[in-house]
């Protein structure tokens, strides 16, 4: 992941907010705002090492009960502009009892759910967040399994939106000692799984893309939906778009073009 130390960084979703933390203390911002979805109550429960009073004492604005799916949450940055925001890995939590889980997924399951978590993220940051004098840039870093890289980032997840797909970086957490990749709602860290960020920006004339890379599913004779190819022969593919890994994709992407319909967000 590449940040400008001249850039204005907005970070959501930190759940124990180590990763702003990191940024504070090794890449040094020209402006850092950090933001979790939980109140600090159960921040200080939830992680018994959190970084929440860290920040405090380096001076960095700390906004809790930040939900990047309530415009509400957005305009308590009243009239601060950043050069890009971040979103590290982020998971809708497990709903807890069968009639949460019905009661939440009526518009699709879990996938769509995450889709539309992300949705929302970019469309409320370029709204609310993004300088439009500045390089207007959303990251989104996720694990290289499933089930997040069947969200289909690169995909259709801006569908709708002025957000463009510019690329994709690997995430070196080495380059931001002391962060630590939360399990959500657990106190636990995950092992250091292969993490890629995509880029998102209104812009498409970008600095940035010099340091991205697109990935070769996304082209010919591929299937950018399952991230297979290239495929050698007609049979191959053939073959492919029958199996169940497939369908299976399909169906998703059916669940998420319904959901984008039912919002009115096409």
């Amino acid at each position: 992941m590449f940040l400008d130390p001249s850039w204005r960084i907005l970070t959501v979703g930190d759940g124990d907010l180590s990763f702003s933390h990191a940024i504070a203390r090794h890449i040094k911002p020209t402006k850092l705002v950090a933001s979790t979805y939980d109140d600090a109550n159960t921040i200080e429960q939830k992680y018994a090492n959190n970084a929440l009073s860290a920040l405090q004492q380096l001076n960095v604005t700390t906004l809790t009960e930040f939900d990047v799916t309530k415009p509400d949450s957005w305009l308590r940055l009243v009239d601060a502009r950043f050069d890009v925001v971040i979103f590290q890995f982020p998971l809708i939590p497990a709903f807890k009892g069968e009639a949460a889980f019905k009661a939440n997924t009526q518009q699709g399951g879990m996938n769509v759910l995450n889709r539309a978590l992300l949705h929302r993220y970019l469309d409320y940051a370029s709204q609310f967040a993004l300088d439009k004098n500045g390089p207007m840039l959303c990251y989104i870093t996720s694990k290289d399994v499933k089930p997040y890289r069947e969200w289909n980032i690169e995909g259709s997840l801006n569908q709708g939106l002025n957000c463009h797909y510019l690329g994709q970086m690997p995430f070196d957490i080495n380059l931001f000692p002391g962060y630590k990749i939360r399990n959500v709602d657990r106190d636990k860290h995950v092992k250091d799984t292969s993490g890629i960020t995509y880029v998102f920006s209104e812009k498409t004339d970008n600095n940035i893309t010099a340091k991205l890379t697109l990935p070769a599913y996304l082209g010919d004779k591929h299937c950018a939906l399952c991230r297979v190819g290239p495929y050698m022969a007609q049979e191959d593919e053939n073959k492919h778009l029958l199996s169940k890994k497939h369908k299976q994709m399909e169906k998703f992407e059916q669940d998420w073009q319904a959901w984008l319909a039912q919002n009115n967000e096409e």
